[in-house]
């Protein structure tokens, strides 16, 4: 390990081409508010980990997750997005299971000792691509 970077920790920063619409979405859909801001970005605080909404002329592809967060219970976090209305996007890849549309990935990486990764996926309203997961140990 590089000891630049010992103490270094990562946050995530997506790009909204409206700000104001991106704030209304994390708070309406995902029940989230920010707990930091500043002229052209919201900040969201979670433990140790943290992620910024920016203002942002370039756009996310939303070819491939661009942020992640792991659950504990990836059902009542379902259940409360369909009720807020979010959209889930819809996925099938060749052995893997999906169940109600939560997809059941067998194995994960070592050190997060788990047998499953169950997981499911939204666009936010700038198109970002946001992963949810669940392991299942």
């Amino acid at each position: 390990m590089n000891p630049l970077f010992e103490n270094a920790r990562v946050a995530t920063r997506l790009p909204c081409a409206d700000l104001e619409r991106a704030r209304r979405y994390y708070s309406e859909k995902l029940g989230l508010e920010p707990s930091d801001e500043r002229e052209g970005g919201y900040l969201y605080r979670f433990g140790e980990t943290e992620f910024a909404l920016f203002q942002s002329t370039g756009l996310a592809s939303g070819d491939h997750t661009q942020m992640g967060f792991e659950v504990e219970d990836l059902d009542a976090l379902v259940a409360d997005l369909r009720e807020r209305g979010a959209d889930l996007e819809s996925y099938e890849f060749p052995g893997v299971e999906q169940r109600e549309g939560i997809l059941e990935i067998p194995g994960t990486y070592p050190s997060k000792n788990a047998r499953i990764e169950r997981a499911i996926w939204l666009r936010d309203s700038e198109g970002n691509l946001i992963g949810f997961a669940e392991l299942v140990r």
